[in-house]
């Protein structure tokens, strides 16, 4: 029963995974887009960091049926939410698209100049298989699939999922229970600053932070545990990754431990910032309207393919050469996506979507011709 639970929720979470950020961005204002964006993201961390709490005083039982509660209110207001303009026009609900742009913006906005310009920008466009050699679709494709790959590649997943053995391997003295709360409290903290910063300070800018805190503090694990001896003497790694002590009572407190707890903190808040909910929102954002659903379901499969074959290899590779063996992968990983950010993604803050595919399709500017 509880594969079976697994199962289905991988589904549910690969469905919403690709399609909430591409509806998010498609209804946003461009001014607001970025925070918008941000926002799954952050629900997500939020609903996370409440599970951790409740798991504390909760057993697992209680907890599942906890779970349901989001589900139902989420399909609740599922009924009251409207269709995305852009997919009423693309189906030729012309009228129907007008409707739903006039309750998103308000009845007094200028909203039919927005309406205009979308469905200007979607009759202009054709999907067929030719189209992918046109840089207007590949490049955008191409952006987004190698930006989830680096996101994974950072190693943020493996690291998250062997967070209790990576603590008691660099002899972090932490109860295992505290983990997921302490690292949920520092990834809801980071989103929420990357969601307030998202539409002032821009996207680059903070892929930029992000990848340059990562990096410091990839290079810091890697340093000290490439010094510091990580096992102890006292931790025997079992199946299932279980780890026992042996002996009754701790080591005492080393303030050198707070090198490799820092550290950790900083890789979960510097991913959160950045790396984490931007490339979800600029995936919704670059890629072209005619693909997005299949390019947003490629997009996710990458990732997740990526993180499940990390996770698998982490603890292998740590086995053969030791804990800091993959954080200087990681570490690598962080400069180059930091070169990719300079060279390759562009700045979407207050473009609209139309803005965006025309510089693709221009490769020059973010303005719209009028026909």
């Amino acid at each position: 029963m509880l594969l079976w639970g697994r199962f289905l929720t991988g589904i549910a979470g690969g469905i919403t995974a690709g399609s909430i950020p591409v509806y998010v961005s498609e209804i946003s204002h461009p001014s607001v887009r970025g925070a918008l964006g941000s926002c799954p993201q952050i629900t997500a961390v939020f609903g996370s960091l409440a599970l951790y709490a409740l798991g504390l005083v909760l057993p697992w039982r209680w907890l599942a049926v906890v779970g349901e509660i989001p589900v139902v209110i989420m399909m609740t207001f599922l009924c009251f939410m409207p269709t995305s303009p852009r997919y009423h026009i693309m189906k030729g609900n012309r009228a129907r698209a007008v409707k739903s742009l006039e309750w998103l913006r308000g009845p007094n906005s200028d909203y039919m100049t927005e309406f205009n310009k979308i469905e200007r920008s979607i009759k202009s466009q054709g999907t067929q298989w030719s189209d992918l050699k046109t840089p207007l679709y590949y490049k955008p494709i191409l952006i987004s699939v190698f930006m989830r790959f680096l996101q994974q590649m950072t190693g943020i997943t493996p690291i998250l999922v062997y967070l209790e053995p990576i603590f008691h391997m660099t002899a972090i003295s932490l109860e295992p229970k505290y983990d997921a709360a302490l690292v949920g409290a520092v990834r809801l903290l980071s989103v929420a600053i990357a969601a307030s910063l998202m539409d002032k300070a821009g996207r680059k800018a903070l892929l930029f932070t992000s990848g340059f805190l990562m990096y410091l503090a990839m290079l810091s694990m890697t340093m000290y545990t490439h010094k510091t001896p990580c096992s102890h003497g006292n931790l025997t790694v079992t199946e299932g990754l279980k780890t026992t002590y042996v002996g009754s009572t701790g080591p005492a407190f080393d303030p050198v431990t707070l090198i490799p707890l820092i550290s950790t903190m900083v890789i979960i808040f510097g991913y959160a910032m950045g790396w984490g909910p931007i490339t979800w929102l600029l995936m919704s954002e670059i890629l072209p309207l005619g693909a997005r659903g299949v390019a947003s379901g490629l997009c996710v499969g990458v990732s997740w393919i990526t993180a499940f074959v990390l996770t698998q290899l982490f603890m292998h590779v740590v086995e053969a050469y030791g804990l800091f063996a993959p954080f200087l992968f990681f570490c690598v990983i962080s400069v180059v996506n930091i070169i990719f950010t300079a060279k390759c993604v562009p700045e979407t803050k207050n473009r609209t979507l139309e803005e965006i595919e025309n510089y693709f399709r221009t490769g020059r500017t973010f303005t719209i011709l009028d026909p």
